[in-house]
């Protein structure tokens, strides 16, 4: 016989609680079973009877050693005396879990039925799960086999039903597709609750492709069509790109027999939207209202002025705004947001404002994200006086300032030259109990070292390292430059040794800056070592790099070659021509020099 089980000290834990009886139909119960009078099969029915008065482990102790499968089976089966249902499950939860009986498949299947046919149906799906979980994938045909073996006559379809179910809920789909393909190939009907359980699943996984599979499959064998479901696999399809997939689903509506509501039209308007293509949405809003006589609702206008907005067409965007309000609809939170992010984005912060007060005037709340945005583009245009009232209008709105606002105070106070103003933010951060993250670290650095206070912006580098946070290419070249400006070519080096012992491997930014530096001192005879260096680990000069050392040359060369070099200046591109250049000029000067 086949043995599912290993050996445990503790009972599985293959019940449940909850209640499953909605994927379930109602069948009749079945008659009484013929009684045998077997002594064994009297003895463990008596025994749990008594279990309240005497624990299993007792009673049974003498017989537990003689007892089969078989005798589980029979017990089940026959119940000679019309045990309760609830008491004969507790006995199977007993013995199933004996180490000396190991209860092959069919005695579970046996179990299943009768719990079935006493409507225990959640029950019945959690020992199948269990034995689900024993068998593993591929498993679908033998455990429904032996269901199908060990049914009785008048015993209902339930746990066919129910074995999908834990196929379902163990997320093992093909196995739950086959049993769907079993229970109908048998004549036990298409359990419809279950499959629509099932591809609310398959959605559920990101699967789009096999749900439509499974789907269209279903539909072609009777089950009822429904829009949701369409809806439903129209929006998985767009979240994953696949807008042609999503209009051919739209299509499908119709053909089956149903009409489009506006949440189908407004899923594909979206996919169409974030995929780029806003003529297709807009196209649909047009077969939407002219066709389908159906009225677009603020989800629609929402994400047609989203699509406009990321397309910087702000004057189109404002006139949806406009013809979402003579159609009596008011715009949501998001809306307002949507504008305001677009407007500011363009550095349009003036019109940001007067959206922003006609969101108050609308009764419509701004949210910490409409804020932000709104804080934003003012710091951008370089209006903070605006930004810090905007940001104490928030706090007596009731809202709290977050890690963005702060920070993007902070990178405004820095980009206007108001470092002193950034520290102050700093501190206010602290006081929040709001921690400096990565952009925060680097707009502060950065506002440090164009001000020329290299010291301080180093040791915001190493709080940045110490609160584990790694600094970026960009980052640590802010500080050499700081340092390079300030004739400290020596700590530019050292930083750069740094950054590539924490792996960092410095661009040519980063090198054109310590070329910048040795220039100016006029070490050009370590600017070029410099140069063979990049050229050897394979960071490729620019012509930026060339005119640094061309400016070199001139500065700290030969008089009479400063005009000619100078005039070289953005014609050298290349390793070749600048060495070519710098070899004529040394031929020259020597020349000059021996004369």
């Amino acid at each position: 016989m086949l043995s599912i089980l290993k050996e445990k000290k503790k009972p599985p834990n293959f019940f449940s609680t909850s209640s499953l009886s909605f994927f379930f139909s109602t069948w009749f119960s079945p008659s009484s079973l013929s009684q045998h009078q077997d002594p064994i099969l009297t003895t463990l029915s008596q025994a749990i009877q008594n279990t309240p008065q005497t624990p299993l482990s007792i009673s049974l102790k003498r017989l537990l050693p003689s007892l089969t499968p078989s005798h589980i089976t029979s017990l089940i089966s026959q119940n000679p005396f019309s045990l309760p249902p609830p008491s004969l499950l507790s006995f199977f939860k007993w013995v199933s879990s004996q180490p000396g009986l190991r209860l092959p498949l069919h005695t579970y299947s046996t179990m299943a039925h009768f719990l079935c046919s006493h409507h225990l149906l959640s029950d019945a799906q959690s020992l199948l799960k269990f034995v689900v979980s024993r068998k593993g994938k591929d498993s679908a045909a033998s455990i429904f086999t032996s269901l199908l073996q060990t049914k009785g006559a008048h015993q209902p379809n339930s746990a066919f039903v129910a074995l999908m179910n834990a196929y379902t809920d163990s997320g093992f789909i093909s196995d739950a597709i086959q049993c769907s393909r079993l229970v109908r190939k048998h004549g036990f009907g298409a359990p419809f609750h279950s499959c629509s359980y099932l591809l609310d699943k398959m959605l559920k996984s990101n699967s789009p492709a096999a749900a439509w599979a499974f789907y269209s499959e279903v539909l072609d064998n009777g089950l009822p069509p429904n829009v949701y479901s369409f809806n439903m696999l129209m929006h998985s399809f767009c979240k994953n790109g696949k807008v042609k997939e999503a209009q051919l689903i739209f299509d499908e509506i119709q053909r089956r027999g149903l009409e489009p509501t506006v949440v189908s039209f407004n899923t594909l308007i979206n996919g169409y939207c974030k995929s780029g293509d806003l003529e297709a949405g807009f196209g649909l809003k047009r077969v939407m209202l002219e066709e389908a006589r159906i009225s677009p609702d603020v989800f629609t206008y929402s994400v047609l002025i989203n699509g406009l907005c990321k397309e910087s067409r702000l004057e189109e965007a404002n006139e949806m705004f406009e013809e979402m309000c003579k159609r009596g609809l008011v715009p949501n939170d998001v809306i307002f947001t949507t504008l305001i992010d677009g407007h500011c984005k363009e550095g349009r912060s003036g019109v940001a404002l007067e959206i922003y007060h006609e969101m108050l005037r609308k009764g419509v709340k701004p949210d910490l994200v409409a804020y932000n945005a709104l804080v934003n583009g003012l710091c951008k245009s370089g209006d903070l006086r605006e930004a810090r009232r905007i940001v104490d209008e928030m706090r007596r709105r009731g809202l709290r300032p977050d890690k963005i606002t702060f920070t993007t105070l902070m990178d405004g106070c820095c980009k206007e030259g108001d470092v002193a103003a950034a520290i102050e933010i700093r501190e206010e951060m602290a006081r929040e109990g709001i921690k400096l993250d990565n952009v925060a670290y680097t707009a502060l650095l950065s506002g440090l070292s164009k001000e020329g206070r290299v010291i301080d912006a180093e040791k915001i580098l190493r709080e940045m390292l110490r609160a584990g946070m790694t600094p970026d290419e960009a980052t640590y070249t802010m500080v050499i430059d700081g340092y390079c400006k300030k004739g400290d070519v020596k700590m530019g080096f050292k930083l750069l040794k740094e950054m590539q012992s924490n792996g960092l491997a410095p661009g040519v930014v980063t090198y054109n800056v310590l070329m910048n530096g040795l220039c100016k001192q006029g070490q050009m005879e370590n600017a070029n070592m410099l140069l063979n260096a990049m050229l050897n680990i394979g960071v490729v000069p620019d012509d930026v790099t060339y005119n640094i050392l061309l400016e070199g040359h001139c500065k700290h060369g030969d008089v009479e070659d400063f005009d000619r070099l100078r005039s070289e200046k953005g014609l050298v591109s290349d390793f070749g021509t600048y060495t070519s250049l710098i070899n004529e000029y040394g031929k020259k000067s020597r020349k000059r020099q021996a004369q």
